[in-house]
Order: structure tokens, then C-alpha cells, then sequence
């Protein structure tokens, strides 16, 4: 099947750049070797039509444009969508905003003010992207998989997720965190320890954390260095939905 087949299947949601295969979520590689043969068959192209006047790409990767028949809230500022990406009803994307090739942003899901979601990543229903949050995308290898934010989760202003970090259902990360997947995550609830790769769990409320540096580190350790962690303080409850409750009036 050529790329261009493929990025039109992208676009209805026909296929997506990862599978779901027996509850494991599995790169498709097939998927994503089209959109490589995509850039290597782009030549560079300008536009200059109303929408996109001074841009420069590969011709292979129009930016899309959306009619109130798609159902897609795209308001004017700034943002776009890349070809090959799957925006679906109810979707609302604030200025300016970018979804990148390959990317699937399920129903009612909302990408805020200078967020990003990354080529490849995959974004659940009625999730919403805070302004400044950053989902990074994965091409290269093409056995990895990208980030995935799974239904109906909250992710603050601010907060990094790459490195094909799984985050799960109904899961609320505050302001500022950063997920990669080399992360320690600390889950105070459950008094465990995992690597944020591993996979976020659902309902996880995670905040921003610190931890000493390795003990080896002498000198770190006398200048009381800290480095980066994610602290799950509490599972999602009454409290947390009724604190998230006016997202939905936004929609």
C-alpha cells in the first residue's frame, strides 16, 4: 500500500500509527514506514492560498482544513494539523496549537493554547491538553511506540510526556510534570516505586516531585542537588471530578 493510501486511512482513523493487540499496545510499523516514505518523497513546496500564506513543506504533507461538517472546533489564531492526522468530532483545538502527522486526537478531546501533540502520539476521548503541554511523537525507530494518553485524563499546564510514555484512563497530571522514560514515579498510595515507561496507572493523580541524588555523587549530595520524579499522591475521586467538572461546559 503506498503513503499516500495510508495517510488518507490516517486521516479517516481507518488505521493508526499503534495497535491494540490483546490489551499490549504495539507499533504499527507498517503505518509508520509510509509516513518515512512520505518526507523521502516530498519536495518542498510554498504556499501561498489564504490559509497558509508563507509556509514551506513537503508537498506530501498539506496541512489539513476543516469544514463544520468535520465537527472540529479550529479556531482562528495559528494552529495546525498536519496531513495524515486523525482529528475526530468534537475536538477542539485552541490557538496556536500543532498536531503532527500520524497523531490521533479522539472525540470530545481539547488541545489548548500552545500545546503539542507529537507525530505519532495517540490522545484518547474528552482528554484535555492544557495550554503549554508538550506530547512528544516518535517516527524513529519505527519499532517504538509513541506517547499515549489514554480516555477521559487531565494533563496540566505545562507537563511533558515523551519517550512513548503510556498515561491511563482518568488520569490527572498537575501542572509542570515531567514524564520520560527514564522517570522514577513513587506511588505514596500504594508505597511502590516504578519507571514512568512502565506506564502511568488509571485514575493516577501525579504531581511534580524531587529526589536526592545518587549517594556516589558526594559532591551533588553536599550541595543538596535534587533531580526530577513524579509522585502519584492520590487516585482520582468524587473530590477530583468535581474539581475537573467545568471542562465539560467548554464543549
Amino acid at each position: 500500500m503506498n503513503y499516500e493510501t495510508i495517510l488518507n486511512q490516517l486521516e479517516t482513523g481507518e488505521v493508526r500509527a499503534i495497535m491494540n493487540d490483546n490489551g499490549k499496545w504495539v507499533a504499527n510499523t507498517e503505518v509508520k514506514k509510509a509516513i518515512l516514505e512520505s518526507f523521502k518523497e516530498g519536495k518542498l513546496k510554498e504556499f501561498n492560498d489564504e490559509a497558509f500564506p508563507g509556509f514551506v513543506d513537503k508537498h506530501t504533507l498539506t496541512p489539513r482544513k476543516f469544514t463544520p461538517e468535520n465537527k472540529v472546533r479550529m479556531v482562528p489564531g495559528g494552529s495546525s494539523v498536519r496531513r495524515g492526522s486523525y482529528v475526530a468530532p468534537g475536538v477542539i483545538i485552541m490557538p496556536p496549537a500543532y498536531i503532527n502527522v500520524g497523531a490521533y486526537v479522539d472525540e470530545g478531546s481539547m488541545v489548548d493554547s500552545h500545546a503539542l501533540v507529537g507525530s505519532c502520539a495517540q490522545i484518547g476521548k474528552n482528554v484535555h491538553l492544557s495550554a503549554g503541554v508538550q506530547i512528544g511523537g516518535v517516527l524513529e525507530p519505527i519499532g517504538l511506540n509513541p506517547v499515549i494518553i489514554d480516555d477521559d485524563s487531565f494533563v496540566g499546564a505545562g507537563a511533558v510526556i515523551v519517550e512513548g510514555v503510556y498515561v491511563g484512563k482518568k488520569t490527572v497530571i498537575a501542572p509542570g510534570v515531567i514524564l520520560s522514560k527514564g522517570t522514577p514515579v513513587y506511588d505514596c498510595v500504594n508505597e511502590k516505586t516504578f519507571m514512568a515507561i512502565d506506564g502511568i496507572p488509571d485514575n493516577a493523580v501525579v504531581v511534580p516531585g524531587s529526589r536526592p541524588v545518587n549517594q556516589k555523587l558526594a559532591w551533588a549530595n553536599e550541595q543538596k542537588l535534587n533531580l526530577n520524579c513524579a509522585i502519584i499522591i492520590k487516585y482520582r475521586d468524587e473530590k477530583t471530578d468535581q474539581a475537573l467538572e467545568l471542562e465539560q461546559f467548554l464543549r
